[in-house]
């Protein structure tokens, strides 16, 4: 699978460093022509600079376009899901260890990303946070403290959650976590609030390709150096696989009816979705597992009391709702899925 918090550069910083280029030439064109002179003829150096601007135009363009196009989150529909979440009884928080620890120290210390189109992305118009984890650990910060926004987030990569943890850095890490046998030798996880499978995208105009069943004698596209073609083996023995570089090499290869249908990792394939509205279809997700934890210290209590709070929100159709706008809503999936069992 591949980690959803690795980290991307902003296009609007690659955009800046174009532009910083462009206005530095422009700058030495313009001191270079002397008052009431006639300007001398275009040198190589101008004509690079307009070259540049020019490129760099273009690529703003295409940047705006892309983002105009991208099917952005409900962000007041968020922000309404969160403030108005549930608000635990000061019995259940004294009773325990580590939210009676929150509680005093009067806000969440939260481990987590920004970057994260589905589950945490930083809007740096009105500086908040929403995705699905960044919607949990606003939940659970409103179930503790009354008030969604008294959190404080330390930035993580996938080679620091278990150190902030045992550091004590942080209270709890919500970063799109994998639960696993070696990470829960030093850590502990509440959940899982969310589990992965492999996914099978295609043209949205395909109607041949449903279910991994339908895969069988077509020619199925997967990322070298992945489990792909472990999983297409298992599940799908009797499509041709094609094995390709990039995501961006394999959604090509699908455009050019090179290949029928793309695997991977269901999650990369809804970025997709939401980045290219209209284009692409989910047809179905399969495979094995990938339950998605919260990180806790290890043996803490906590667990114990995020657990209910997960099975709270369950119960009350939160986790449906949040699902639906942070999701659903910008994939064009309509069927919500039942959400994972706590504590399996």
């Amino acid at each position: 699978m591949k980690k959803l918090d690795e980290l991307m550069l902003d296009r609007r910083q690659a955009l800046g460093l174009g532009l910083g280029g462009v206005a530095s030439t422009a700058a030495f064109a313009l001191v270079g022509c002397g008052g009431g002179q006639a300007a001398p003829e275009a040198s190589s150096t101008e004509a690079s600079g307009s070259a540049a601007e020019a490129s760099t135009s273009a690529a703003e363009a295409s940047a705006s376009e892309a983002e105009a196009k991208m099917v952005q989150i409900d962000a007041s529909a968020f922000d309404s899901l969160v403030d108005n979440g549930p608000v635990a009884d000061d019995a259940s928080i004294e009773a325990n260890e580590w939210a009676k620890k929150v509680k005093d120290a009067g806000k969440l210390r939260v481990g987590a990303v920004q970057t994260s189109q589905l589950f945490s992305l930083l809007n740096e118009v009105d500086n908040r946070v929403r995705g699905f984890d960044a919607g949990l650990y606003q939940l659970l910060t409103k179930y503790i403290l009354g008030d969604a926004s008294k959190h404080e987030v330390t930035l993580v990569q996938s080679s620091t959650r278990e150190s902030v943890l045992q550091s004590d850095q942080v209270d709890a890490v919500f970063a799109t976590y994998t639960i696993n046998a070696e990470r829960q030798k030093v850590i502990s996880f509440a959940g899982p609030y969310f589990v992965g499978h492999q996914g099978i995208l295609v043209m949205a105009d395909n109607t041949d390709i449903n279910s991994v069943d339908d895969l069988a004698g077509k020619v199925v596209g997967v990322q070298e150096g992945s489990n792909g073609r472990a999983v297409m083996e298992e599940f799908a023995p009797n499509a041709e696989v094609q094995e390709l570089g990039t995501d961006e090499e394999l959604r090509t290869a699908l455009e050019q009816k090179r290949i029928d249908a793309y695997v991977v990792d269901a999650t990369l394939h809804m970025g997709n979705m939401i980045s290219n509205p209209g284009k692409y279809r989910m047809a179905a997700e399969f495979g094995p597992e990938d339950p998605l934890g919260i990180g806790l210290p290890l043996d803490s209590d906590g667990v114990d009391f995020v657990n209910e709070f997960l099975s709270k929100i369950e119960q009350d159709n939160i986790w449906a709702d949040l699902w639906k706008v942070c999701i659903g809503e910008r994939t064009g999936i309509d069927d919500v899925p039942e959400p994972p069992t706590i504590g399996a």
